[in-house]
């Protein structure tokens, strides 16, 4: 059977360059600055390769430190994704920053980071099904954020005060989005790969060879 086809989606993928001690802190405690930077290496390619797989639409890399440090100039990307820099200040404005970089007119936007091996291509597909029937989409997190946000309209209020990296985001963005009167559909709630109890979640295809303290 044939896939259905949707409407186009751009996909924005915000990433930190998973360099020791700078990508995946959190994770040292359980895999040391080496393995932690491995981990995120290795969570970046795959979501990577599930955006692409998807064939959604555009898929976006927006990158920190910038596009021009030494990691991203020697990192090989598939030819159908596009790298950018993210902007300097809060993630919120980073976030708005890159969602209206490049924007098409009644194009869907995915906005989504590189820690949820769970988010793959059927998922997108998923998320972008539930998009052509409202304003938005959402799968929430474990943990309280969530693992990609899908919209049809952008504003800036979205963004605005949102206590990032903590367990009230998902619920502040939903609020947000009822502010903006705009309907969200939520999909099913994944793991991000954060702490070191979330590498329960971690397939074994991502978590071989990584060496985890007690």
């Amino acid at each position: 059977m044939s896939k259905p086809v949707l409407p186009p989606v751009r996909l924005v993928v915000m990433a930190k360059a998973p360099l020791p001690g700078y990508a995946k802190t959190r994770l040292i405690p359980a895999l040391g600055e080496s393995g932690a930077a491995v981990l995120a290496e290795r969570l970046l390619r795959n979501t990577l390769a599930e955006a692409v797989k998807a064939g959604l639409g555009t898929v976006e890399l927006h990158v920190a430190p910038d596009s021009q440090h030494s990691f991203w100039q020697s990192f090989e990307l598939p030819p159908e994704i596009k790298l950018y820099s993210q902007s300097e200040g809060s993630l919120g404005h980073r976030l708005w920053e890159a969602a209206t970089s490049s924007r098409i007119e009644g194009q869907g936007l995915f906005l989504l980071g590189t820690d949820c091996p769970a988010l793959n291509a059927e998922r997108l597909r998923v998320a972008a099904v539930a998009l052509a029937n409202t304003d938005s989409v959402m799968y929430p997190a474990k943990d309280g954020g969530y693992t990609l946000l899908g919209l049809k309209r952008l504003a800036p209020r979205l963004f605005e005060d949102i206590c990032w990296s903590t367990e009230v985001v998902a619920q502040q963005t939903l609020d947000r989005l009822q502010e903006c009167d705009m309907d969200c559909q939520q999909l099913e709630v994944l793991a991000d790969i954060d702490d070191p109890e979330d590498l329960q979640f971690l397939p074994k295809t991502l978590s071989d060879t990584l060496v985890v303290s007690g």
